[in-house]
């Protein structure tokens, strides 16, 4: 799929300034902007590196302030920043031509007084290296002049003041020594290195001032590097953790980080939208995770978004049916899978890494039920039984746990067979906003998905013991008495659908929530029969939109349809009409098996052909708003939004 920017869209600030590029390195580092060229966050930048990967991210180099210089002198702009009272200086987005995305790899274009010149970013694979290069298409020579700006601090924060920055100067750039890391920018062309380091005060991220955060910072530049540009002979900047080989060709990296695309897409992939979002999910994939810990052998991981998540088990089990589960890739999801397992810890999985290193946080309900289904669709897919059987043991001590109960009061009720849950000033479910002690959304007691997918691996494990010739018959019984007394506890019969918790604090929880089409459409649906099709009405009715489906019904008193404001006020959104693009799975999945129509399924998936031409360029984002014209928001690129649409172009190609 060709992604093209028209001038139009360019060279207004505020259209371009909203729509952002991602490059990735397999590592959880990056690269990325706004196509105005303006960081308008505190993680943008065109060297963010992974020290741990996939986490502890530091923004080495922040940007590049770039100029080009005719023979009479005239200077013209091909970069911008933004400053504290709003002023944009340089405005390098008035001449651009056009923004092109060779799959995930942008190319920005400028006509500058007859002159056509042409920048490509892109970031080699399994190391911290991202590489700028510039061409001049056609007209006269030019001068390109650059100032590296530089803040190495970590991607959550900004720097501020002069901090103790060292820098030696080489013959074609610098090595820079800050807050304990080095990184190295090269020039490959016939370069003039001018050291005069100095400050550049007080750069605004403007979305972090939307958010009411921190949204200054004070950058370090060495200087300016001068370089002729020339028909014919490409300018090649390196900026990288480690310096790079003599040997190195920018023509060759530049054909691999193509091959790269090319291999992933595979034969076969006709489907547009399907082709380019196989593009994206490859942005998540973690090739390398680095283990805080004692835990032994090589490890695979899934970012769960970017800018600012880090590998989530709960994003990670629910996205690998869609990222990894097709034919060339299924090694990989064997590995992720084999990871997590790696660090059950009472019968739970990880729901999160810390940036840090620390050690894993356990404070999920889902992320452990998920991983039941992961397995499952990755046996559909591999026919691979002997690495489920492998592992039965370790499935069984999972249930085990969740039966006598394990951290956060976790536990089967034997009484009803359903699956609980929760404590204060926890939020256990993928509900999980919380501002500071405030859990938004706690959802204690017994929500509706929880069980669905506690059902699931009930039955699932039944079938595998059976397969395995170990006891499957206490599995089946549970599954049984947790069927039955789902259809008795969960039906709302004055709203016509399901609760959505039952068992709460304040008793049952009649709100109208999009979590009950997992109960419809996993492989043993929880709800079955007439209260299933009335229940799937309701919610195409009151909670369907074009990106996915709305976390409250616009009837209830508490719907909020906007997610602005400062922190507080966006996470007291977060789950409270807010549009999930990720649900699209979970509702298509009932669909089809309520109604099985594939036409129906096309029309609902071609929104996202449009999507991908906003905010995060090529991808899709975490959440919209949920009324229009459906703003996007939150992370410009997600793992789930890109699996679960992807799952199902999929099947459709």
């Amino acid at each position: 799929m060709a992604l093209q920017l028209d001038p139009q869209t360019c060279r207004h600030l505020e259209t371009a300034i909203q729509r952002e590029w991602l490059v990735t390195n397999g590592l959880g580092g990056y690269a990325s902007g706004t196509v105005a060229g303006v960081n308008s966050r505190r993680y943008h930048g065109l060297l963010v590196a992974a020290l741990n990967p996939p986490v502890q991210r530091m923004v080495l180099v922040a940007a590049l302030e770039e100029w080009v210089r005719s023979d009479d002198g005239d200077m013209q702009p091909l970069s911008a920043q933004e400053y504290w009272d709003g002023t944009v200086f340089p405005q390098g987005y008035r001449e651009l031509e056009g923004v092109e995305l060779d799959g995930m790899l942008p190319m920005f274009r400028w006509n500058i007084a007859g002159r056509t010149i042409e920048k490509r970013i892109w970031m080699e694979q399994g190391i911290s290296r991202t590489v700028v290069t510039y061409r001049l298409v056609s007209g006269a020579p030019l001068t390109l002049q650059l100032r590296p700006l530089f803040a190495h601090r970590d991607y959550h924060q900004h720097r501020h003041g002069q901090g103790a920055f060292d820098m030696s100067e080489t013959g074609d750039g610098w090595i820079i020594d800050a807050a304990g890391v080095r990184s190295h920018l090269e020039v490959r062309s016939a370069a003039t290195v001018r050291s005069q380091p100095d400050w550049y005060w007080r750069v605004l991220h403007r979305v972090e001032r939307e958010r009411g955060l921190d949204d200054e910072e004070d950058l370090f530049t060495p200087g300016v590097v001068e370089v002729p540009l020339a028909v014919g002979a490409d300018v090649a900047v390196i900026l990288a953790t480690e310096p790079t080989p003599s040997s190195w060709d920018a023509g060759r990296s530049w054909q691999d980080a193509q091959q790269h695309q090319g291999a992933v897409l595979g034969p076969g992939m006709e489907h547009p939208l399907a082709g380019q979002l196989v593009l994206a999910a490859e942005q998540f994939r973690v090739i390398r995770r680095i283990a805080g810990d004692a835990t032994p052998g090589p490890q695979r991981t899934v970012v769960a978004g970017y800018h600012w998540f880090t590998d989530w088990g709960r994003d990670t089990m629910i996205s690998l049916p869609g990222l990894t589960m097709r034919p060339g890739t299924l090694w990989e999801a064997r590995a992720v899978l084999d990871t997590y397992i790696r660090y059950l810890d009472q019968g739970l999985l990880p729901n999160r890494f810390p940036d840090g290193g620390e050690r894993p946080e356990y404070n999920t309900i889902d992320a452990t039920l998920w991983l039941f289904q992961a397995l499952a669709a990755y046996l559909r897919a591999s026919r691979d039984w002997r690495f489920i059987a492998d592992r039965l043991e370790a499935l069984e001590a999972v249930i085990d746990w969740h039966v006598r109960g394990t951290r956060h009061n976790i536990r089967m009720d034997p009484a009803d067979g359903l699956l609980a849950g929760g404590e204060e000033g926890v939020a256990l479910t993928w509900m999980d906003a919380r501002v500071q002690d405030w859990v938004v959304t706690p959802r204690r007691g017994k929500p509706i998905e929880i069980n669905a997918l506690w059902y699931n691996a009930l039955r699932l494990m039944a079938d595998w013991c059976e397969r395995a010739m170990r006891p499957a018959g206490p599995y089946r019984q549970m599954a049984a008495h947790a069927h039955s007394s789902a259809q008795e506890r969960f039906w709302f019969a004055d709203g016509g659908y399901c609760y959505d918790v039952v068992d709460a604090p304040e008793g049952d929880d009649p709100s109208l929530r999009p979590n009950q089409v997992i109960a419809l459409g996993l492989v043993y649906p929880l709800i079955e029969g007439e209260p299933a099709r009335r229940t799937f009405e309701v919610v195409t009715a009151k909670l369907l939109t074009p990106y996915g489906l709305r976390t409250l019904s616009p009837d209830d008193p508490r719907y909020q349809s906007t997610y602005r404001g400062d922190q507080r006020a966006r996470d007291a959104a977060y789950h409270m009409g807010l549009v999930w693009p990720w649900l699209l799975g979970p509702y298509l999945d009932a669909r089809q098996r309520l109604d099985g129509e594939g036409p129906t399924v096309r029309r609902l998936l071609e929104p996202f052909t449009a999507h991908l031409q906003d905010a995060g360029l090529g991808t899709i984002s975490e959440i919209f708003e949920s009324e229009p014209p459906y703003r996007p928001v939150g992370c410009i690129a997600q793992a789930w939004s890109v699996a679960e649409v992807l799952r199902h172009t999929l099947a459709l190609s």
